[in-house]
């Protein structure tokens, strides 16, 4: 016999909500300190900004499986990351911005009419332009940072890009972490600790992805296929790669880029054409282990 089971509290339209461990002890210091209202209207907002990027993502079909909720928005956990457009990496991420802006005008007009109170509208329309500004900070995994990241890689190799996002997103993180501190300084004690541990969070985020990227490159490898057919289908000119024939498996998929087909031209010592091999050789070469080391003109004789 099959039991009935009721759905989760936390989920809403397939999707699962829950409180990142840092909005829950912003939550507790919240009741302690007596501004419970306030995180209250915080979470309606984060809420909401989260809304928007779930609403874009499936749109495009995304499949979100979970969304961690943090004090200043949130982190989408989805399947297809390594395998979508950029430009739709691009809207999702815009997505929750857009959100904070439309209730900008919206709680300053209630406000004026007396539907709001003047004290918590003020607040209302503050916190939205607050966690609209710092959501768009180049940081991963704000959504600034993911703009930053997609807008990279239309220009540059998917690895140098997961390179160069992480390696701004820690020094922004650490930036932030340092001003607070500076704060605590020069205002004797005065440290602003929100900011304190929302730094603290990016800077272990963005270490703890610096130091996956090779997961996150093999990710993106794996993914070929999938992009791959959806560039086919749909035609674009090839993005050729010109190496010589000593470069390795491994060094040349390091310079395949996100949404591009690639044609690898492979040449000899006097800079002649000797081979054109598509991408999809060269994945095969890379994830047969016992070939990803060799040059490409040991494979091709």
């Amino acid at each position: 016999m099959i039991k009935w089971k009721p759905p989760a509290w936390n989920v809403w339209f397939g999707v699962k909500y829950r409180f990142h461990p840092l909005f829950s002890i912003v939550l507790l210091f919240s009741i302690l300190t007596g501004y419970f209202v306030e995180v209250a209207t915080l979470f309606g907002i984060v809420f909401i900004h989260e809304l928007g990027h779930v609403a874009a993502a499936k749109s495009f079909g995304w499949r979100v499986k979970e969304v961690q909720l943090l004090p200043f928005g949130g982190v989408a956990v989805v399947e297809e990351l390594a395998g979508v457009p950029a430009w739709q990496e691009l809207a999702v991420a815009l997505a929750g911005p857009l959100q904070n802006f439309w209730m900008v005008p919206v709680g300053w007009a209630l406000t004026a009419l007396g539907l709001f109170p003047p004290d918590w509208g003020g607040y209302f329309v503050q916190a939205n332009v607050m966690i609209a500004l710092f959501n768009l900070l180049p940081v991963l995994p704000l959504d600034g940072g993911k703009i930053m990241q997609a807008m990279i890689s239309l220009w540059l190799p998917y690895q140098r890009t997961i390179q160069i996002s992480a390696a701004v997103s820690l020094v922004l993180s650490g930036v932030l972490i340092a001003a607070s501190l500076i704060h605590f300084i020069t205002e004797k004690g005065g440290i602003q600790l929100n900011w304190l541990m929302i730094g603290l969070f990016l800077f272990y985020s963005n270490w703890y992805d610096f130091r996956g990227m090779p997961y996150h490159f093999m990710r993106f490898l794996l993914n070929r296929e999938t992009v791959l057919k959806r560039i086919w289908l749909r035609g674009t000119m090839a993005r050729p790669i010109v190496v010589h024939g000593r470069r390795k498996v491994s060094d040349i998929v390091r310079l395949f880029m996100r949404d591009r087909y690639h044609l690898v031209y492979v040449l000899d010592e006097q800079g002649a054409i000797r081979h054109v091999v598509p991408e999809k050789t060269l994945l095969d070469f890379y994830f047969n282990e016992t070939k990803r080391g060799l040059s490409v003109s040991e494979l091709l004789i």
